[in-house]
């Protein structure tokens, strides 16, 4: 299985915001900083975040990214679904092989990617933080969700 530079990204982006303070943005470019991201494709991998409801984004001065939920509660595979054809079965055809053996290909591929999905969806944000970073990175120390924060940024 191969992760694209964007989902890449994407993870990265969410794991800096889920250390940040809860509910207040952080602009594009100190996301791009204190990340090392790229600037320039950033907006575009946030903004895909935001659509599948994973990340707000608030316009203005004060503007800037959020998470949407707590990190207990973004798994790997949101991440990944928010991106077209992130975790799908292609096979080509493939001249000389019977039909019989394409379809056994095919089955085999999606069984391995059904497997690879329920263990993305049990690896969240939380757990990456967990095991993450050395102390001293991201924008913010790490920061405990409140039931309270949480429910207020669920929106």
């Amino acid at each position: 299985m191969k992760i694209s530079r964007n989902i890449a990204y994407a993870v990265q982006a969410t794991i800096e915001l889920a250390r940040a303070e809860p509910n207040c943005p952080v602009p594009c470019s100190r996301l791009a900083k204190h990340g090392n991201l790229p600037e320039r494709y950033l907006p575009q991998v946030l903004r895909q975040l935001v659509t599948h409801g994973i990340l707000n984004s608030t316009i203005g001065v004060d503007g800037g990214y959020c998470l949407c939920k707590s990190p207990t509660e973004i798994t790997l595979l949101d991440i990944i679904d928010s991106f077209d054809n992130a975790l799908r079965v292609s096979v080509p055809e493939m001249q000389g092989l019977p039909d019989s053996a394409h379809r056994r290909l095919v089955s085999t591929i999606e069984q391995v990617i059904g497997i690879a999905r329920q263990e993305l969806s049990r690896l969240t944000v939380a757990d990456l933080l967990q095991n993450g970073s050395p102390t001293g990175t991201g924008l913010l120390p790490s920061v405990t969700w409140s039931s309270a924060e949480v429910a207020g940024n669920s929106a």
